[in-house]
């Protein structure tokens, strides 16, 4: 079920967090890095769990980034078959109290493919 919420801060004046009933999965050069029928949509970005994110395919980066309403974004290099995606999944350890719902979950960029 979705759930709207004013935020004042967001590009609009109402944003839309749904949760997916269905499942969804993230690739990169051909090889499932996440997969989860428990994500969060902010902004057209899916959120997926933190356990949703196969072992050995994401390391730390030392990158951040900061979003006005959501707060300071820390990110992972995807690593896949020796090859490195720097900073191509992000997500908020501690994000304001705005976009609370996406708290520890990891969205894609960067060439990532998304798709249910």
């Amino acid at each position: 079920m979705a759930r709207l919420a004013a935020n004042a801060h967001a590009p609009s004046t109402m944003m839309v967090i749904p949760h997916r009933p269905s499942p969804m999965q993230a690739t990169w050069n051909g090889t499932v890095i996440a997969a989860s029928d428990d994500i969060v949509t902010v902004e057209g970005n899916a959120y997926f769990p933190p356990e949703a994110l196969v072992e050995g395919c994401f390391r730390p980066s030392s990158h951040t980034s900061h979003c006005g309403w959501k707060g300071e974004a820390h990110y992972y290099d995807v690593v896949v078959d020796g090859q490195v995606n720097a900073n191509a999944a992000w997500f908020y350890p501690e994000p304001k109290q705005a976009a609370a719902e996406i708290k520890g979950r990891v969205a894609f960029w960067k060439g990532v493919q998304v798709s249910a």
